[in-house]
């Protein structure tokens, strides 16, 4: 998958210092997420990427009551480690995913909004 880094809203950051979050990703990607997520705008070619994963099975992130179920799939830029959640939420945008990682993604890629990403995921 490819596709270029873009701003996000901030709920990215809200979502991944909840306590049940940080809880499950670490129990189940083997790291504590670094409070926030890349957003990347997936090109033309990536968008059927993305909806085999929304068909996958991957590692389920079970919410709590009034939050969203959403689930991640390891994943690769290069040789950094990180991971794709793919939230369950009706009105999230098609063409976006955001990438999850122990690290701040964007400063230790030295990633700017507008830099192409390529992504290797693991099913």
């Amino acid at each position: 998958m490819q596709g270029i880094v873009i701003s996000g809203s901030g709920e990215g950051t809200k979502y991944t210092t909840l306590s049940w979050v940080k809880a499950q990703i670490t129990k189940k990607l083997g790291f504590t997420p670094y409070p926030g997520t890349l957003n990347i705008k997936l090109t033309k070619d990536s968008l059927k990427n993305k909806k085999i994963l929304q068909k996958a099975k991957g590692l389920e992130i079970s919410p709590k009551e009034g939050f969203c179920s959403g689930k991640c799939f390891h994943a690769f830029i290069g040789d950094f480690k990180c991971a794709i959640i793919v939230p369950d939420v009706n009105d999230y945008p098609e063409d976006t995913i955001e990438i999850i990682a122990s690290v701040n993604s964007r400063e230790k890629l030295k990633l700017e909004d507008g830099d192409l990403v390529k992504l290797q995921v693991l099913l």
